[in-house]
């Protein structure tokens, strides 16, 4: 990928698709959150190429990421993961899937859901945001914080202001543009 995703994704199979229509744009359903929180935490490491060919993959293994039933997975869901050659087979990041799951169930109860929780939080610097994302989540590093907040909508600059998405996404209002 060249240095801005704008000019490298528009065309690709892959990246393209992302970068047009997703990439950047405001989420409103938990579920949809979840996918990508967790998709970033799959990335870690790797390709995001990788991650997205193996995407229906995810959603296939992971109950189309529907919070609550992932919430419910025990050993023998965690073992099939494990043994799924269609997503990425790390310990971590299976555990992290199902305990991330748990913990939004809890934020489900006591905060009213992930998107009302993101935005009870926002607006907030991204230092802040990666000590909210590690007191509350497992495998949360800075990058993976900034790539989902940057990805949802939360943070700028996933798409430059020459590039046609912008324009698209600055018609939805995502969060960051909505900073008093």
């Amino acid at each position: 990928m060249s240095a801005h995703y704008c000019d490298a994704a528009p065309g690709h199979p892959y990246h393209g698709p992302y970068h047009d229509t997703e990439y950047g744009f405001p989420i409103r359903d938990d579920n949809a959150l979840f996918e990508r929180l967790m998709l970033e935490i799959n990335q870690a490491g790797l390709s995001w190429l990788t991650v997205l060919k193996k995407r229906s993959a995810f959603r296939a293994a992971f109950d189309g990421f529907d919070i609550d039933k992932v919430a419910r997975y025990g050993e023998r869901q965690r073992a099939r993961l494990l043994r799924d050659a269609g997503i990425i087979r790390n310990r971590l990041k299976v555990n992290a899937a199902i305990e991330n799951a748990r913990r939004l169930v809890t934020i489900g109860e006591t905060d009213g859901g992930f998107t009302r929780w993101l935005d009870f939080h926002h607006p907030r610097a991204l230092a802040a945001w990666v000590k909210l994302f590690r007191a509350t989540f497992k495998f949360t590093g800075p990058e993976i914080v900034r790539e989902f907040l940057v990805s949802t909508g939360y943070l700028p600059e996933a798409h430059r202001k020459d590039c046609p998405v912008f324009a698209t996404i600055a018609i939805l209002g995502p969060a960051w543009m909505k900073v008093p």
